[in-house]
């Protein structure tokens, strides 16, 4: 007869959860080794207690709002390569829904997150419990449905006995690199506190790997003619190359067949920047090297990636009408895009298969040399750019790029740079140099404000020892801050970059580019009393929360500081002036970017932009 143990399903949930273990390099570990939890009336009593009991195996930090807690958890799975995976749990209602965000970026990113939230009672007793929005014509629905759209496995346990189905359902979509990214688990209050006689095998220690899918070795043989008849080929090395570990199986096939490589943002520091085959970062945040790289390829080798329109300039990057696309990529979905030759299965496994029947083919030196003098020119541009002459900027101001030179400089290897949204993700990926493989994390695929402060979190949580370097616009900082708190109260200590340009300068830039005139974005042209302009002082708020902070008068100051906030025994802000208007206080290259216009424009400025986006389309790649 079976062996069974009676427990509440709070405890057959947590302990489950704590029995998973993976394997890393030889080593086991916890396979959930971080949760982040804000307790209300819906999580608190139950699953709460529990999340105590196993805290000697899960670590369970407090958030300070659940978007950002959840946030944390995904830069926390990120900075481990999808190897260990991060845990949020929310009470019912607006903790809940707080968290849709973040399982958004998750989805987005193809990353794994737990998320946890209470439920209304199954009963129905009570109703409407308190924060209950109650569906008129169908009861069954909670707030915890909306999550549906951005979760990869959702499910609502209504018996105790649905967990023994659904956890092993979940921690499948967790660990499958084909499926990865977000789950879902509403737990209503009164099943929270159900018994059921659960069979003891179900909470035996298990350790996962990550499965590596191989690929068709037909599949692979139709490659390789593809590659074969190339005079031009180019790989596009995605983020996909991380999460496979498969970076010295990159620099080796692109070594052994001399073929050049160009980065996505999730790409980056896929290769270091001295390999002379890395021709830069591609698209509309990238380099005129990788994309003229891209212009005259005939055959693209897309790997890891899923080619999102800042990648391609919405199809816009690739001139060769007779281009041929190969995709390796561990999911069909990704793999299918885009009119290409899809090589399913795991980045590894396919270059190592795909090197194999290629032999000694190798693509022409001149392609090679071709590619080497295209980013030699684009490390002079990136020079210029970190370092601008005197006058180019308004008197005090420096810029991002500037910025980002001297944290490419002074950075040490372990080290992480971490962004987000606003206009420092183009700046990071078009100008940094990878001086070492990884440690490197721009959220751009959801491109969610309010993700930096609190991924440095969970990045720092990951990597202990080394620093965590977070870059934040004033925009993205005012949206979300309330982390600098939980890194010094768990004592997670990061380092703050704060690029303060008085609004959101990077739409208010786009807003100019496309013809229309500055509104609501610079704080200067939102509406607001007339006399003096209000700035938020964010060296004393950082510092309300505990960090050390210091605002920076001269960009010339900035390495003095640097090297203070290294030593510095809890988390550190810099605030940096940043020119917002100045041409050379922007990076940019030659690649366009499909943004909706208007058919019918009423000045000559909106027609003349237009009309030259109308050029860019006419190179648009159709059929994708």
């Amino acid at each position: 007869m079976m062996k069974t143990v009676r427990l509440t399903v709070a405890e057959a949930f947590a302990n489950y959860l704590a029995a998973q273990k993976i394997e890393i390099d030889g080593k086991v570990e916890q396979l959930f080794g971080a949760a982040f939890a804000i307790f209300g009336h819906g999580n608190v009593t139950c699953f709460g207690q529990q999340l105590k009991n196993i805290e000697d195996k899960i670590p369970t930090w407090r958030g300070q709002n659940e978007q950002s807690m959840a946030i944390a958890a995904i830069a926390y799975a990120k900075a481990n390569q999808r190897r260990r995976i991060g845990i949020a749990t929310s009470s019912i209602g607006p903790g809940a829904t707080n968290m849709i965000t973040a399982a958004g970026i998750a989805h987005t990113n193809r990353l794994p997150l737990l998320l946890i939230s209470g439920d209304a009672y199954i009963s129905r007793l009570p109703d409407p419990v308190l924060q209950q929005p109650e569906n008129f014509h169908n009861p069954s629905i909670t707030c915890n449905d909306a999550f549906k759209p951005l979760t990869r496995y959702w499910d609502r346990i209504v018996s105790p006995a649905q967990i023994i189905q659904s956890l092993p359902h979940a921690l499948n979509t967790l660990l499958d690199p084909e499926t990865c990214g977000p789950v879902f688990i509403g737990l209503p209050q009164d099943v929270q506190g159900m018994a059921y006689d659960f069979p003891e095998s179900f909470f035996a220690d298990k350790v996962h790997r990550i499965r590596r899918p191989e690929p068709e070795m037909v599949v692979i043989e139709e490659a390789k003619e593809i590659l074969l008849n190339a005079e031009r080929p180019l790989i596009i090395s995605g983020g996909g190359v991380h999460y496979s570990l498969a970076t010295d199986e990159l620099a080796d096939f692109a070594e052994k067949h001399n073929i050049p490589v160009v980065e996505t943002i999730a790409g980056r520091a896929t290769m270091l920047q001295d390999n002379p085959l890395n021709a830069g970062p591609i698209g509309v945040t990238g380099s005129n090297s990788a994309n003229y790289m891209a212009a005259h390829a005939d055959v693209v080798l897309a790997i890891g990636t899923r080619l999102q329109d800042f990648t391609t300039g919405s199809w816009s990057v690739f001139r060769n009408p007779d281009m041929k696309l190969i995709s390796i990529n561990v999911a069909k979905f990704d793999a299918i895009k885009h009119m290409s030759h899809p090589v399913l299965g795991d980045a590894k496994a396919c270059m190592t298969k795909l090197s194999g029947v290629l032999g000694d083919w190798r693509s022409a030196q001149a392609w090679a040399d071709t590619a080497k003098v295209q980013a030699d020119e684009w490390k002079v541009e990136v020079y210029r750019r970190t370092h601008p002459k005197k006058g180019e900027l308004l008197p005090g101001t420096s810029s991002y790029a500037e910025v980002i030179g001297k944290l490419n400089t002074q950075m040490e290897k372990g080290d992480t740079v971490l962004t987000a949204a606003g206009g420092l993700p183009a700046e990071l990926s078009m100008n940094w140099q990878n001086y070492q493989i990884g440690k490197f994390d721009i959220d751009f695929g959801f491109s969610c404000m309010g993700y930096e402060i609190a991924g440095g979190w969970g990045a720092k949580i990951a990597n202990p020892d080394n620093d965590v370097v977070v870059l934040v616009g004033d925009g993205s900082y005012l949206i979300q801050n309330s982390d600098i708190y939980s890194s010094v109260l768990t004592g997670q200590k990061m380092i703050l970059v704060v690029c303060d340009n008085g609004g959101f300068a990077v739409i208010n830039k786009l807003q100019n580019n496309t013809g229309n005139e500055s509104f609501n974005n610079l704080l200067e042209d939102c509406r607001r009393p007339d006399g003096e302009l209000a700035r938020v002082d964010f060296a004393k708020h950082a510092e309300s929360q505990g960090a050390i902070s210091e605002k920076l008068t001269s960009i010339d100051q900035f390495d003095a500081a640097f090297i203070r906030a290294k030593e510095a025994d809890r988390t550190y802000v810099i605030v940096v002036d940043i020119d917002p208007v100045s041409p050379a206080a922007w990076s940019k290259c030659d690649c366009w970017w499909e943004v909706g216009l208007p058919e019918v424009t009423r000045n000559e400025g909106t027609e003349k932009k237009v009309a030259d986006w109308q050029e860019g389309k006419n190179l648009q790649r159709r059929g994708v």
